[in-house]
């Protein structure tokens, strides 16, 4: 959107009572510019100086050119909390659903925003590997997450938008065996492991989307028996 119309709707913004959050929508706001985003939020303090946070969604690589300082700088107009698009830890299940990202891009972008101050809610699609891939899956998400220890975890199950077989091609390259989604036990499994190897020091975990068989809320670590407790309780 043009800057001016974005300004408008935001000015219309003022005629609605109690705004204290706004979320920037609707895709991926933080590929654009560091100039364009402090504009924005430049705007919405002085259109609307109540409002306590501004969120948005984030992948890892839109952060790349945007330095510690820049980040910070949006923190301190407001930007509290981005939504980053991790899907998963491990190299090899990133390069199979084409994400554009590898484990080293998630790391560095997830520290840089501990860095500027700015919070991370972290989303992870239990069972994006398939069975092949379910463990390491597990393991290096697990990984990827005690390296960097966001303040938030969210787990939702992986589902197929556009066809599980147009999902499922680039399992099947160079002969591998065919990409076979994880049954419900094969999710609660794959849970376990993700728990198991999670060392975190205070992060919000939540595993409470619709796509979720089993509704799991709690603190990492304080929380990460009675939360394993509950998966191996569905898992028998």
């Amino acid at each position: 959107k043009k800057e001016s119309e974005l300004f408008e709707e935001i000015e219309q913004a003022k005629k609605i009572p109690g705004v204290k959050r706004i979320f920037l929508a609707d895709g991926d706001a933080m590929v654009l510019s560091f100039r364009r985003l402090k504009s924005i939020l430049e705007k919405i303090r002085q259109a609307l100086p109540q409002v306590e946070r501004v969120s948005a969604y984030c992948l890892p690589s839109n952060l790349k050119k945007k330095s510690i300082e820049e980040l910070a700088e949006l923190k301190a107009l407001g930007l509290g909390m981005v939504y980053v698009g991790c899907e998963s830890g491990d190299d090899v299940v990133l390069e199979k659903i084409q994400k554009g990202e590898t484990y080293q891009t998630s790391k560095d972008a997830l520290i840089k925003l501990k860095a500027a101050g700015i919070k991370s809610s972290v989303m992870i699609l239990n069972g994006l590997g398939g069975r092949k891939f379910s463990e390491q899956h597990a393991v290096n998400t697990a990984k990827l997450m005690n390296e960097t220890q966001p303040e938030f975890v969210s787990t939702l199950v992986v589902s197929f938008p556009l066809g599980e077989e147009r999902f499922a091609k680039n399992f099947t390259k160079n002969g591998l065996a065919p990409y076979r989604k994880l049954t419900q036990q094969g999710l609660f499994a794959e849970m376990e492991t993700l728990l198991s190897e999670l060392e975190l020091e205070k992060t919000i975990f939540r595993s409470d989307h619709a796509s979720n068989y089993l509704v799991l809320k709690g603190v990492l670590g304080s929380d990460k028996a009675s939360l394993l407790a509950q998966v191996r309780a569905a898992l028998h």
